[in-house]
C-alpha cells in the first residue's frame, strides 16, 4: 500500500556519503545541519557567558542604541541567531525522522516523550543552572518541548499546511500580545507561558517567561513544513536553501525598511551615524519574536546552512561534534559558565553567596561591582569552550559506541 502524500517514502532519505550516517532516532544525518547547530551552540555559550561575566549584564540593555558601544551591540545581536535556528532545526529534524521511515505512531510517541523530557529539564536542571536557586524559567527548551508535543499530532497533516500555519503564527503573533496577561486572572501564568513574555507568581514559585510557546511554535512548524523543500536523499537542496534564505532577507528588507505596521513593534529611526542607523534597522523584537526578527534570523541561518554544506575543514568538524551533542552540551555549559563566574568571583573577593539566585536577584552582584569588559567576557568564553569541547567530544563518542535507549534523550 502506498504511503499517503504527506508521508515521505522511507527510502527517500539515506545517510549522506561522508556524514555521520544516521541519528539515534533513525533520521539521515546531514553534516551541514550538525555544523549549523554546533555554530549556534558556540554563539549561545558566548551569550550566556556574557550574562555571567559582563559588568553591565544586569544594569544595561546591550542593544540600546544610545550606548555608543558597537562591540557590545554586536556581541548580543549575533546571538539572536541561536533560538530561531534551534527551533527551526527541531522542526526540520522531525521531518527527517518521518522521511527516514519512522511510522506516524512511532514518531508521535517519540515526540511526546521527548517534548515532556525537555520541559522537565527546563524547569529543573536548566533553571537551577542559570540561577543557582529555585525558580521557574521558561526559555527556548520549554518552547521546543511544547512544540514537539503539539507536533506529535500535527505531523499527520500535510507539511505544506503546517508551513503555512507556521507562517501565519509568525506574522500574526502580535494579536496574542495585544491581550494583556492580567485579563486572565489566576490563569495569567498559563497565558504568559503560551503567548506573552514576562514575570508571574505561581504556587511553585516565581516564574519568568522569556519564550512563550505559541509564537515559537510557528518556527517549529516552518522547520517541519519546509523539510521536504530543503532536503532530499543527497542532503540539502542547496539552491532552494539559498532561495529561501534570500526570500526571507528580501521580505525583511522591504517590510522593515518601510516600517510596515505589525512587522515589528519597534519602528526604526535614523540615528547619529550610518552604523547605528543600520543597528536600529536590525534591532528587532525577540520577546516574543516578531515577523521581522524571524525573517532576518532565519534568512541568515539558512545562508550559513548552505555555506557549511561545503565547509569541510577542522573547524566545521568541531562544530559538528557540538551539533551532534547539542542538548548535552547545552545542559553542561550553563553550569560550567555560572560555576566559572563563581570561582573567579570568589578568587577576586566577591562572596560566593552573591552568585546564588544570580538572575532572579542580581542586586548583590551589582553592589559588589562584579563583572569585566569585553576582553574579559571573550576570555571567559574561550575558557568555557576549551573545557566544554572535550566533554562534548567524549559524549559524542559514547553515543556512537553505545545504543542505550536513554542516550537518545541527550
Amino acid at each position: 500500500m502506498n504511503a499517503p502524500p504527506e508521508t515521505p517514502s522511507p527510502v527517500e532519505l539515506r545517510p549522506v556519503p561522508g556524514s555521520g550516517g544516521r541519528t539515534r532516532s533513525g533520521s539521515a544525518r546531514i553534516d551541514a545541519i550538525d555544523a549549523l547547530r554546533g555554530l549556534v551552540i558556540a554563539l549561545m555559550v558566548l551569550d550566556h557567558t556574557r550574562d555571567f561575566f559582563h559588568r553591565t549584564a544586569f544594569t544595561a540593555d546591550p542593544l540600546a542604541l544610545d550606548s555608543g558601544d558597537p562591540v557590545l551591540f554586536l556581541t548580543r545581536w549575533i546571538t539572536h541567531l541561536c533560538a530561531p535556528t534551534f527551533v527551526f532545526l527541531a522542526g526540520l529534524s522531525v521531518w527527517l525522522q518521518k522521511a527516514s521511515g519512522k511510522t506516524p505512531a512511532e514518531l508521535s510517541r517519540f515526540l511526546l516523550t521527548r517534548g515532556l523530557w525537555l520541559i522537565i529539564l527546563e524547569f529543573t536542571v536548566i533553571g537551577l543552572g542559570f540561577n543557582f536557586g529555585w525558580w521557574l524559567f521558561a526559555q527556548v527548551i520549554w518552547a521546543i518541548g511544547l512544540g514537539l508535543i503539539l507536533l506529535a499530532g500535527l505531523h499527520r497533516l500535510p507539511p505544506f499546511s503546517l508551513a503555512a500555519l507556521g507562517l501565519v503564527i509568525l506574522v500574526g503573533q502580535g494579536v496574542l500580545a495585544s491581550v494583556p496577561a492580567t485579563a486572565f486572572g489566576v490563569a495569567e501564568p498559563l497565558w504568559r507561558m503560551l503567548a506573552i513574555p514576562g514575570p508571574a507568581s505561581t504556587a511553585l514559585g516565581f516564574l519568568l517567561v522569556a519564550y512563550p510557546a505559541i509564537p515559537w511554535l510557528g518556527i517549529v512548524l516552518l522547520g517541519y513544513g519546509l523539510g521536504g523543500a530543503l532536503t532530499d536523499a543527497r542532503g540539502l537542496k542547496k539552491r532552494r536553501v539559498l532561495l529561501t534564505a534570500g526570500g526571507c532577507i528580501l521580505v525583511f528588507a522591504i517590510g522593515r525598511g518601510l516600517n510596515l505596521d505589525g512587522f515589528d513593534p519597534r519602528p526604526w529611526t535614523v540615528q547619529d551615524s550610518p552604523l547605528w542607523t543600520l543597528f536600529a534597522v536590525i534591532n528587532t523584537s525577540k520577546y516574543p519574536p516578531s515577523a521581522a526578527y524571524g525573517l532576518i534570523t532565519l534568512g541568515l541561518a539558512l545562508l550559513l546552512l548552505a555555506g557549511l554544506d561545503r565547509w569541510g575543514h577542522r573547524v566545521a568538524a568541531g562544530l559538528r561534534v557540538l551539533g551532534r551533542t547539542s542538548l548535552f552540551t547545552y545542559l553542561i555549559h550553563i553550569w560550567l559558565a555560572h560555576g566559572l563566574a563563581l570561582a573567579v568571583g570568589v578568587a577576586t573577593g566577591v562572596p560566593a553567596s552573591a552568585f546564588l539566585n544570580t538572575i532572579s536577584d542580581p542586586g548583590r552582584l551589582i553592589a559588589q561591582g562584579w563583572g569585566f569588559g569585553h576582553l574579559g567576557v571573550y576570555v571567559a568564553w574561550a575558557v568555557v569552550m576549551a573545557i566544554l569541547f572535550p566533554l562534548s567530544l567524549w559524549f559524542d563518542r559514547v553515543k556512537r559506541d553505545r545504543r542505550d535507549r536513554w542516550l537518545g534523550y541527550l
